[in-house]
C-alpha cells in the first residue's frame, strides 16, 4: 500500500520537461545609471552622424492610434470606465547608406489630448552589443506642434537596446511628492548630446515644416480637439 501511494505521488509531479521555466526580472535604474553604464550611453551618442547623409529610401507615414482601455499597459495608470484615449501621430523614417554604422533613423511625433511625445530611434545595422538608440522628449499638448518644434525642447530619457543583454536608460526624474527632487548634474552631459542630436535630426528630417502639414491632414491645429469621453467624436472646422 506504501508502495502504491508513493507511486501515485510521483505520477502527479510534472516531468521536468514541461515545467514551468524560472522567470529573471531586470530592474532598469533610469534616474542614477551607474558609471559604467553613463560611458556605454555616451559612447553610443558619440557614434551618431552629426551631419547625415541618406540614402534615396524614405517613407512618412501618418495616422492615428486608439488605446483600447481593456488592455493594461505597464506603467500606465489604468483609464477611467467609459473614457477612451487616442493619439495621433506622424512618423518618417530615412535610410543610411550602406557603407555606415547605423541603418535606419525613425522619427515619430505624436499628439493626444495632455502631451506631445517626440521620438528618434537609430537602429545599428549589424548588431553586436547595442541594438539601437532611442531619444524621447515631451511637452503639454497646449502648445501647438509648430511651437514645440521651433523651440529646442530638452531630451527627457535616452535608452538603449542592447544584444542578449538588458537595456541601458536614463531619463530626467522628479522626486516624489513630499520628497526632494533627484540630482541628476552629473548626467547633463549625456541629455546635452542627446538633445543636440535631436535637433540636429529634427532638421536633417525636415520635421518642424512635415509635422505639422500632416497634423494638419488629420485635422490637429485645425478642428475641435477629440475628448476623452466615450462617444465624442471630433468635429472639423467648414
Amino acid at each position: 500500500m506504501t508502495a502504491a501511494i508513493g507511486a501515485v505521488a510521483f505520477a502527479q509531479q510534472p516531468p521536468a520537461s514541461v515545467q514551468q521555466p524560472p522567470v529573471k526580472v531586470n530592474v532598469i535604474n533610469v534616474c542614477a545609471p551607474t558609471a559604467d553604464e553613463q560611458k556605454e550611453l555616451s559612447s553610443a551618442l558619440a557614434k551618431v552622424p552629426g551631419k547625415p547623409a541618406f540614402a534615396a529610401d524614405y517613407e512618412v507615414a501618418r495616422g492615428r492610434s486608439t488605446l483600447d482601455p481593456s488592455t493594461p499597459i505597464p506603467g500606465m495608470q489604468p483609464l477611467p470606465p467609459g473614457a477612451v484615449s487616442a493619439a495621433d501621430w506622424v512618423r518618417v523614417r530615412r535610410e543610411f547608406p550602406g557603407a555606415t554604422l547605423f541603418s535606419n533613423v525613425q522619427y515619430s511625433f505624436s499628439v493626444d489630448s495632455r502631451n506631445m511625445v517626440e521620438t528618434l530611434v537609430l537602429r545599428v545595422r549589424e548588431p553586436k552589443d547595442v541594438m539601437q538608440i532611442s531619444i524621447e522628449d515631451s511637452a503639454s499638448a497646449v502648445v501647438s506642434a509648430s511651437a514645440m518644434l521651433s523651440s529646442s525642447t530638452p531630451v527627457s530619457r535616452v535608452r538603449l537596446e542592447r544584444f542578449g543583454k538588458s537595456s541601458v536608460a536614463l531619463a530626467r526624474c522628479s522626486g516624489e511628492e513630499g520628497s526632494p527632487a533627484t540630482d541628476q548634474t552629473v548626467y547633463e552631459p549625456i541629455f546635452h548630446a542627446a538633445s543636440s542630436i535631436m535637433e540636429r535630426y529634427r532638421d536633417a528630417l525636415g520635421a518642424r515644416k512635415l509635422v505639422p502639414e500632416e497634423l494638419a491632414r488629420l485635422g490637429v491645429g485645425t478642428s475641435v480637439r477629440t475628448t476623452t469621453k466615450a462617444g465624442a467624436g471630433s468635429k472639423k472646422n467648414p
